[in-house]
């Protein structure tokens, strides 16, 4: 996807959270246990002040987060700190530097596709919190942000920080999967110490195979799916396999 494109995205799927958060911030948010709308609401915003921070400082800020923003209205920050983000944005090159978790990529672009999918994915939770009607995710943003999540979160995730993974890979007997959503696909194999992705479904069958429209396949690897509603989602093969592929993905997300 091109910059402008996850740009575009980032600020349609804001209006949508913010619209959709006005309506209930007591409402609890099923996808993100423990949370209410409200709690989300300052979670976005204060995510939001941290990239932006991350671009002014050229590193990600520590300690973090500062105590004063427990005192602010979530909506207020919210509002506040995307006009912030948006600026950055606005007056920096995807190619300019910027501090991330993330070693491969040092930049602002990072940050503008992260804080794409970052925010598609709470608008989602938003929508689900308060029982409102689940926007349309356009496809490619979509296969994009399966693509991310597997790549930068995962596999990233087990090569760097991988006694994080321990206990659910150090006893794998190691399982291959293959994720299809609209003509992309990926092979995924893991094992010990193992989360390796590559394009392309692989000329092998594979033990798992997850499959559906890549709103349907992003909103499943992302655990974003509507409790008690039929899946678009199809699942087949080992279910240890798919136990052990949830666990990993859940533990690079948290």
């Amino acid at each position: 996807m091109e910059y402008s494109r996850f740009l575009d995205c980032l600020a349609s799927d804001f209006a949508r959270l913010r619209a959709v958060v006005d309506t209930d911030l007591t409402a609890g948010v099923p996808s993100c246990p423990g949370w209410t709308v409200a709690d989300l609401t300052y979670h976005v915003g204060e995510v939001y002040l941290h990239k932006t921070l991350a671009i002014q400082e050229g590193a990600e800020p520590d300690p973090w987060p500062p105590k004063e923003l427990a005192y602010e209205d979530p909506i207020a920050l919210l509002d506040r700190t995307y006009a912030g983000l948006a600026g950055e944005f606005s007056t920096h090159k995807p190619e300019d530097p910027a501090g991330s978790w993330y070693a491969p990529d040092q930049t602002v672009g990072f940050w503008i596709r992260r804080m794409a999918q970052e925010t598609v994915i709470h608008r989602i939770d938003a929508e689900l919190g308060t029982g409102q009607p689940i926007a349309p995710v356009p496809a490619d943003l979509a296969l994009d942000g399966i693509d991310e999540l597997l790549k930068v979160f995962v596999a990233y995730g087990v090569a760097e920080w991988g006694s994080y993974f321990a206990d659910i890979l150090n006893n794998s007997s190691g399982h291959t999967y293959t994720v299809r959503a609209d003509g992309s696909a990926w092979r995924l194999q893991t094992g010990p110490d193992l989360f390796a992705v590559e394009d392309g479904g692989g000329e092998d069958a594979a033990e798992v195979t997850v499959s559906g429209p890549p709103m349907a396949v992003l909103r499943w690897v992302w655990n974003r799916e509507s409790a008690g509603e039929p899946s678009d989602v199809a699942v087949e093969g080992n279910a240890e396999a798919v136990e052990e592929l949830r666990r990993c993905i859940g533990t690079a997300t948290q």
